[in-house]
C-alpha cells in the first residue's frame, strides 16, 4: 500500500493543475491513497483532489468555512492494520514534536500525519510522526510531500522533494 501525504497546499483559487507541481500530481495519481492534513483553503482544491485519488482529509485553520463544515478537525483511519491519525495542528514548533507525539497517543494512532508547520518531518519513536511540509509554501525547507509504504505490517516513509518554492 502506497500512501502519499500532503498538507498546506494553500490553493485559494484556480485549478490544482495550475497550482501544484506536475511531479506531485503524478505521484498523487500513482498512490493508492492520498492523505491531506488540512489547509486546502478552497473547496475547489478539495473537490479536484477527490476526483484524482482516494482522499482522506481533515480541515486546517485557514480552510474555507464550507470545508470546516464538511471535514473533521481530526480523524483516525485504519489501513492494513495500522491506525493512522490525521490532524492539521499537532506540533506548534518546527524543532519540538513532543506535542505531536502526545496527540498521536491521545488519538490511539500508530502513525500521526499533521500539517501546519510547513516543514517536512519523519520521526519515529513509539509512534511514527509525519509532517509532509508544503508543496507550495515551505518554511525553512524545500517544497515537499511524504510517501508512506505499508508492507507486511510495517510502515516506512520518505520525504519527496518537489520542484518549486524553497524557503531557507
Amino acid at each position: 500500500m502506497r500512501i502519499l501525504a500532503i498538507a498546506d497546499t494553500h490553493i485559494k483559487h484556480g485549478s490544482i493543475n495550475d497550482q501544484l507541481p506536475d511531479d506531485l500530481i503524478r505521484l498523487i495519481k500513482e498512490a493508492d491513497m492520498l492523505i491531506h492534513a488540512g489547509d486546502f483553503i478552497s473547496k475547489q482544491a478539495f473537490d479536484e483532489l477527490s476526483t484524482i485519488a482516494e482522499l482522506e482529509s481533515v480541515h486546517g485553520n485557514m480552510d474555507d468555512p464550507v470545508l470546516k463544515g464538511i471535514l473533521p478537525e481530526r480523524k483516525v483511519i485504519e489501513v492494513e492494520g495500522m491506525n493512522i491519525g490525521i490532524i492539521h495542528e499537532a506540533a506548534l514548533s518546527i524543532q519540538d514534536t513532543t506535542g505531536a507525539r502526545y496527540m498521536a497517543k491521545e488519538m490511539g494512532a500508530d502513525v500521526l500525519i499533521f500539517g501546519h508547520i510547513h516543514k517536512p518531518i519523519i520521526e519515529r519513536s513509539d509512534v511514527l510522526l509525519v509532517c509532509p511540509g508544503s508543496p507550495t509554501s515551505p518554511r525553512l525547507s524545500e517544497a515537499a510531500a511524504v510517501e508512506l509504504v505499508i508492507e507486511q505490517g510495517r510502515i516506512s516513509g520518505k520525504i519527496i522533494t518537489l520542484p518549486g518554492a524553497r524557503c531557507f
